[in-house]
Formats: structure tokens, C-alpha cells, sequence
């Protein structure tokens, strides 16, 4: 029998390459000369280079400018091939299955039991995690990445992947490689993942190294207004691994010799010419008044400036209420909102709308503001546009004092493809950090795509997550475009059926797949309290499972499917909606694997969609919201479902919910960045907003203002997410749901000890209806969108006292009778 297709991503059978370096040369797995590693001989080196004179290019790695060279036969390092491509020998997918009755709590315990066998060169403790990852080269203390498990426990958890065991066998045998390789070669992923240490901008006592790697330039040179941009002053000497350097000595008088905020750029020769481009480690990065291209910025501030944290970081709580945010559209007036007034106004507004968590989008540097973040040229430095890093790491420590989560919404799925302030053909070549040719180039989104199988660029993603978290104390990532990660086609033009063949075929990207299970093992390794969102379309299965027992990593999906049905359901009339289509589309997901869930997201906030208030309302939102003028029909559906639809999102879709800015209660504009004409390739032209922030911003005070219906809206998304807060449905262990009936369009379920009946009936309320349950007592309303405070008509009394009798109904042991109006939804809970 054949066996079942795979994706090699150009790796051959016999093994698990280690992964591939671009640039000219083909680098050896890990610069394990930049970190000291190698047990080569040491020869001192210090190279003069031009200009006064006076500064001096010393190579990295040893200490007193020594360069290490590893030895020729007995290095380590494992044979070449002609290509340049490293050798092993074949690593057997086949793993002794290990018996864990608790799957998935004890697979991130003790992993002596792994057949896996122990690295060269090092000891393994008892705990089993390699020395390496205990203590640096220097005597550092450094935290630990448990080592990899035996991947097994995913086949007990899904028999369905059994089909499918060489796929995943490989995946997991790559993955293991490299782990093994960054022990081996790196010092361990400890030191691996703190890559800003060596590279970018890095200060010493004696003075300012900077590194960079870009193997295709011919020559490179650090230019800024410290030297005046002359490209002779400090030319950088270039190592056998494509990595630049050049060490500057503080000034006579001590001062350091690129004054903080000066801005900095490196000037290289290349193949496509000579080109000034931004280091790409950059910590900071500001355009400067009518200049379009961005330019780095050598950020040190003094001591006395540097914004220290006072309040220590929340712990993970088990539910997640996700409140979306965008800090330059965050502002009631149409401006680019600061980190400082996001801090002082938008913060106190999402403690009190009851959410636990704050993700942020837009971040990452990027030149291109309507990108709304996601074109990124700078990856490690916060968007200049909203302030300094210290404004950053303010707000987030004031998140933190009122006890919020701040999520960092980070794109790793691919780069701007900008040449003058991004990556893109940064040391002149097309591979450098990317894939060469069209798989390069994501067509659908003008942008790059990374190289996930080139050591550096595993590297550089890594470290820049780390970065984030350490630096800045973000709690966690919700990933963008993971879908467009894993598989060559992007998930473009692709329809997802549930056939595992869709996800464990040679469209797959194993390199990228197997970076995500590296990233996860970083940050849940070094961060245990930190949370990872993938934003994954495609429901590939493992993709929410820890890395240990052989899944991805994540610890959250984000579940589109559902805000996608919503769409598909509002386009068409509520009258045909079936409430089986509903309950399936909400509850169908992998058991084990979280999801967090939305209703809508910025996604349908963006001009040419429509937010679920729009579809509901349409036009009659613009004249029809003020309580001293009647309402409409069309007003009085939407603000019913619009309620009503997300509650039961919450309820039901899965263990964390997500609502962007303003939806909550149900802004009326959609979102338009300021952008001018444009004639795009094919010569359609585009006509533009005449640069207009008017659309890019949120009207919080709709939802402040008591005169208006939008107040209402707000006033339920509060008592929603306070009621979640109180009772911990989303995450309860106990849900059934006990009755769809299509022809009263009623759904009843339980969660925990609540029980929600929704009736989505455009006309009909029923009286004395009978509704199951599982625990016997007396029940009384803790939520109703009925009531006036939310908008309704008040036709529910919330004194009302309902006592269940033995009388089965739907299949539970107990029930109830309400009144249960049209086109509501109210939750009761016991009173014992």
C-alpha cells in the first residue's frame, strides 16, 4: 500500500534536515560563533578599517576580539554535501508509544521516558533537560524549554491521525532535529531566542556593537548623523556566515558614540546596487515630516528615562474576554490616538465593559498606516506613529494594574514587501530572509513570505517573539495569518471540508509548521502565564494541542467559521435561520483544542463589509437611534438579535470570546483609513477618502450616551461579560444542549449551572414553556436582553420565581416553565 502523501518542503526522505540558510552561501546549522560554542581553536583577530581610524571592526564571539573557528574533523558539526546542504543520518519517526492516561496533563511533565537519544556533547539532568539550557557560557541562570516529548499522544487523542502517522512522524522528527541542533549548536533555546543580544544595536561599557546579517552584500557600512553619513567613516568587516560587524568605542569623554534618537541607517553594496536600509533589528523607527520612507532610530535612553513597570502581570485566567483594539483609531476625534491617551481612557472603559484581556493590533512597525498593521517593515519596534516605546510599556503596565491581559496581535505569516524600510531584499538578493521566486511573493496580499526553514530567519522570528514578551511584558500573541503559514496555497481559492488529506498533504508547509511548534515551545517554555491565539481558517487538527504530545502548540484557534455564518445567516431573512445550522456551527469543534470565538471582529468593521448592527439596521441606524424619536421595525430585529447573537456566540462557540472596539454596541460607521486615488495594476482606479480620518476613529460616546438605543446595546455587552466573569460558562466542563426545535425556533442548553433559552421567533412568545435541566431547585433570571436597561420591552419580571419538577423533558431529569417572549434570550440560574 502506498504511503500517504506528505510535504517534504524540499527535505529528503531518508531524514529531518536541518534547516536551510539563504544568501549567498549556505550557512552551517547556527552561529555557534557568534555565541561561543564552537571547539574549533581560537585565533585573535582585530581588523582595521577606514576613516580616522579610530574605530575598529572586532569580530563576535570570543572574548578580547578572539574569532573562534571550529575545527575541520572533530567540530561537531555534521558532514556537507556538495550542494552545501548538511548531512544526518536517517532519524527514525518511529517512537515506543508511552501509556499516559492523562494525555494531555501529564504530556508536559517528565520526559525521561522519551526513546529520544541524549545530545552530543552535554549531560542530561534528572529532570531531563539538557545543562545548556540551565547555564550560559557566561554563568547566566537561564530559564528552561522542557525538552521535546515523544509526539505520540495526538494518535490517542485523534485515532484519525493514525492515517496519517508518516506526516506527522516527519513533522515531529523535524521538529526534534532542530531542538536538538539549537541545544547542540546554539547553547539552547534559551540563548537562541535571545538573538537581540548579538544582533542590531547592543551596548557595552566600552561601547556600541552592531551586527547584522546579510550574506549577499559585497560590502556594508553603519552611516547616521553621528559620523554624517559618511559611508567611509565605519565600514564593517564581514565573517564566513554572512554576519557584518563593527564595534564603535565610546567618545574621549566618555559618551557613548551614536547619541540616543540619532537616526541610523546601514549602506550596503549589493548585487542590485547600493542601498541604505534600516537594520533590521531595529528597536525604533520614525518618518520623518515629508519624507515617505521610515528611518531607524538608535534608541538608548538614559536611565532616568527609561520607564520602569510597577505592577506585576496578571495570571492566565480560565476564561478569556477579549476586548480588539487598534490604539491609532481609538480616539473620538478623527486623529492617530497615543499610546498615553489609549492608556488614560480607552483602559478604565474595558475594565468596566467587564473584559479580562486587551489584544492590540497594529504594533509592529509599519510604513503604511491602512495596512491596519499588517504590512510590517519593522519588527521589533512599536509603531512610531502612537509615541516611544516607554509611552508602550506605560499602557501596558497600567493594563496590568487594573488587572487586564494585553495580547499582542503579531505577524510572523509575512513582511511588507517594501526595499527602502523593510526586509525585503535587504542585503540585495531575493532570499534573504524570503522564499525566492513566486513562492516568495504572497499574490493575494502584495507582501513577502518568509524562508520558515532558514536557521536565521527561525532566528529572527523567534527572538522577536521573546523580544515582546520581555521587553515590553506583553501577556501573550494572538498569531495573524497562520492559515496563509502552513500551507503553499495559502488557504486562497481553497475550500477546507474536513478531509485530513487537506491538511497533511504536499501542500502543507512542514517548515512553517514546525516554526509555530518552535515559537509555542519558546513562549510557553520561558512564559507559562503567557497565551497564544492562532488565527487559523482551516481547522487543522493538533493545531491547539501542546507541542508534547505532537500538536502545534497553540493554546487558543480562532474560531472564524462562526463569524463567517453569522454573515452567511444576515444576508438572507431571520425567518429561515435553522437553529440545528446555528447549534452545529458553534459546537463543531475539535475536542480538547480551544477556540476563542467572535461574532465579528475588525475584519467586517472594514469599508466594503458590514458590521452585524449594519446588516441588521442598515440606514435606519442614522436616524432612528435617538430614544426621543420612534423606533422602526428594522431597529427593533437588530437590536434584539444583535443581542441575542452574541450571547449565544459566547455561550456556546467556545472557551474565550472576542469583540473589537465599538462593536459592542454596534458602532454605525465602518472603518476607512485615509488613503488618496489610486490606479492599481490592471488600470482600475480607486478613488480615495481625500486622506480623511473621519472614518478612523470610534464613537465611544454613542455608547455612553443614555439618549441614544447604541446605550442599551452597551448596557447588555457589559451584563454579558460580567455575568461570564461571575459564573465561568465558557470554560464550564458541563454543556448540553437540550433542545433546536426548528418549528418554535427555540434553542435551550445548559452551561454550567445556567440555562439559556433563546427564541429567535420573529412573532411568536410562548407562554408556560417547558424547558429542561439538569439540577432540581428553584431558578430566577440573571441576564435578560429583554429588559429595558438593554433596549427591550421589559415583558420578562425578574422576581419571578421558576421551580423545576421531576418532570423529564428533552432528555433531562428535570424542567421548568417560562414565558419566553419573541426574539430574546434570558438566562436563569439555581438560587441554591
Amino acid at each position: 500500500m502506498a504511503a500517504p502523501a506528505f510535504a517534504v518542503s524540499g527535505a529528503g526522505l531518508a531524514g529531518a534536515p536541518a534547516p536551510r540558510s539563504g544568501g549567498a552561501d549556505r550557512r552551517r546549522r547556527g552561529a555557534e560563533l557568534l555565541f561561543g560554542r564552537s571547539k574549533g581553536p581560537c585565533f585573535p583577530r582585530a581588523v582595521r578599517v577606514g576613516g580616522s581610524g579610530r574605530r575598529v571592526a572586532v569580530r563576535a564571539g570570543g572574548a578580547s576580539g578572539e574569532l573562534m573557528i571550529p575545527g575541520d574533523e572533530s567540530d561537531g558539526m555534521p558532514p556537507f554535501s556538495n550542494d552545501g546542504s548538511v548531512q544526518f543520518e536517517s532519524d527514525d519517526l518511529e517512537v515506543p508509544f508511552i501509556d499516559d492516561e492523562s494525555v494531555i496533563e501529564d504530556a508536559g511533565g517528565d520526559t525521561t521516558g522519551s526513546s529520544e537519544p541524549s545530545l552530543a556533547a552535554e549531560e542530561t539532568d534528572a529532570e531531563g533537560t539538557s545543562k545548556v539550557d540551565k547555564e550560559s557560557s557566561t554563568g547566566d541562570k537561564l530559564r528552561v524549554v522542557p525538552q521535546p516529548g515523544n509526539g505520540e499522544q495526538i494518535y490517542e487523542i485523534d485515532p484519525m491521525l493514525r492515517d496519517f502517522k508518516y506526516h506527522l512522524g516527519y513533522r515531529y522528527s523535524l521538529y526534534r532535529r532542530i531542538r536538538s541542533d539549537i541545544d547542540q549548536y546554539e547553547g539552547g533555546m534559551d540563548a537562541f531566542s535571545r538573538g537581540y543580544e548579538k544582533f542590531g544595536f547592543n551596548c557595552s561599557a566600552e561601547g556600541i556593537t552592531y551586527r547584522e546579517w546579510a550574506p549577499g552584500a559585497h560590502s556594508a557600512a553603519l552611516v547616521g548623523h553621528f559620523n554624517n553619513w559618511d559611508p567611509n567613516a565605519d565600514r564593517m568587516s564581514k565573517d564566513d556566515l554572512g554576519v557584518w560587524e563593527i564595534f564603535l568605542p565610546n567618545n574621549a569623554d566618555g559618551s557613548p558614540p551614536i547619541p540616543h534618537g540619532s537616526r541610523v541607517k546601514v549602506r550596503m553594496e549589493t548585487a542590485s546596487g547600493i542601498k541604505d536600509s534600516i537594520p533590521a533589528w531595529i528597536k525604533y523607527s520614525v518618518q520623518a515630516p515629508g519624507d515617505i520612507p521610515y528611518n531607524g532610530i538608535y534608541y538608548d535612553p538614559p536611565e532616568e528615562e527609561k520607564y520602569v513597570f510597577k505592577h506585576p502581570q496578571p495570571k492566565r485566567p480560565k476564561s478569556l474576554r477579549i476586548y480588539e483594539t487598534h490604539v491609532g483609531m481609538s480616539s473620538l476625534e478623527p486623529k492617530i490616538n497615543t499610546y498615553a491617551n489609549f492608556r488614560d481612557e480607552v483602559l478604565p472603559r474595558i475594565k468596566r465593559l467587564g473584559y479580562n484581556a486587551v489584544q492590540i493590533m497594529a504594533i509592529q512597525e509599519h510604513s503604511y498606516y491602512g495596512s491596519f498593521g499588517y504590512h510590517v517593515t519593522n519588527f521589533f519596534a512599536p509603531s512610531s506613529r502612537f509615541g516611544t516605546p516607554e509611552d508602550l510599556k506605560s499602557l501596558i503596565d497600567r493594563a496590568h494594574e487594573l488587572g487586564l491581559l494585553v495580547l499582542m496581535d503579531v505577524v510572523h505569516s509575512h513582511a511588507s514587501s517594501n526595499t527602502l524600510d523593510g526586509l525585503n531584499g535587504f542585503d540585495g538578493t531575493d532570499t534573504h530572509y524570503f522564499h525566492g521566486g513566486s513562492r516568495g511573493h504572497h499574490w493575494m496580499w502584495d507582501s513577502r513570505v518568509f524562508d520558515y526553514g532558514n536557521w536565521e530567519v527561525i532566528r529572527f522570528l523567534l527572538s522577536n517573539a521573546r523580544w515582546w514578551l520581555e521587553e515590553y511584558k506583553f501577556d501573550g500573541f494572538r498569531f495573524d495569518g497562520v492559515t496563509s503559514m502552513m500551507y503553499t496555497h495559502h488557504g486562497l481559492q481553497v475550500v477546507f471540508t474536513g478531509n485530513y488529506n487537506e491538511y497533511f498533504g504536499f501542500a502543507t508547509d512542514v517548515d512553517a509548521v514546525v516554526y509555530l511548534m518552535l515559537v509555542n515551545d519558546i513562549i510557553h517554555g520561558l512564559y507559562p502565564e503567557a497565551i497564544t491565539i492562532g488565527k487559523d481558517v482551516s481547522g487543522m487538527p493538533t493545531f491547539a494541542l501542546p507541542v508534547q504530545v505532537g500538536g502545534v502548540g497553540f493554546d487558543y484557534r480562532l474560531h472564524m467559521a462562526v463569524a463567517d455564518k453569522w454573515i452567511e445567516l444576515l444576508k438572507g431573512s431571520d425567518e429561515a435561520w435553522k437553529m440545528g445550522d446555528i447549534v452545529h456551527t458553534l459546537t463543531n469543534r475539535r475536542w480538547l483544542e480551544k477556540c476563542v470565538t467572535y461574532a465579528e471582529s475588525h475584519d467586517q468593521a472594514l469599508v466594503g463589509d458590514k458590521t452585524i448592527a449594519f446588516w441588521l439596521m442598515h440606514k435606519d441606524m442614522y436616524d432612528f437611534m435617538s430614544l426621543d424619536r420612534p423606533s422602526t421595525p428594522n431597529i427593533d430585529r437588530g437590536i434584539a438579535l444583535h443581542k441575542m447573537i452574541r450571547l449565544i456566540t459566547m455561550g456556546l462557540g467556545g472557551e474565550g470570546y472576542l469583540n473589537f472596539m465599538g462593536n459592542e454596541f454596534g458602532h454605525p460607521e465602518w472603518i476607512d483609513f485615509p488613503r488618496g486615488p489610486q490606479v492599481l495594476p490592471t488600470g482600475k482606479f480607486i478613488p480615495g477618502n481625500n486622506n480623511s480620518y473621519d472614518k478612523c476613529r470610534r464613537r465611544f460616546d454613542l455608547g455612553d450616551a443614555e439618549y441614544l438605543r447604541y446605550h442599551g446595546m452597551q448596557q447588555f455587552d457589559q451584563a454579558m461579560q460580567h455575568l461570564e466573569e461571575k459564573y465561568g460558562f465558557m470554560t464550564s466542563d458541563h454543556q448540553y444542549v437540550s433542545r433546536k426545535h426548528e418549528e418554535d425556533k427555540v434553542i435551550v442548553f445548559e452551561k454550567g449551572d445556567l440555562v439559556f433559552v433563546f427564541n429567535f421567533h420573529w412573532s411568536n412568545s410562548y407562554f408556560d414553556y417547558r424547558v429542561g435541566c439538569l439540577n432540581p431547585g428553584m431558578y430566577k433570571v440573571v441576564l435578560d436582553s429583554d429588559a429595558g436597561i438593554f433596549g427591550g420591552f421589559g415583558r420578562i419580571h425578574h422576581t419571578a420565581e421558576h421551580f423545576t419538577s421531576q418532570c423529564q423533558h428533552d432528555n433531562r431529569p428535570h424542567s421548568f416553565s417560562v414565558y419566553t417572549p419573541s426574539r430574546t434570550c434570558v438566562v436563569y440560574a439555581p438560587m441554591n
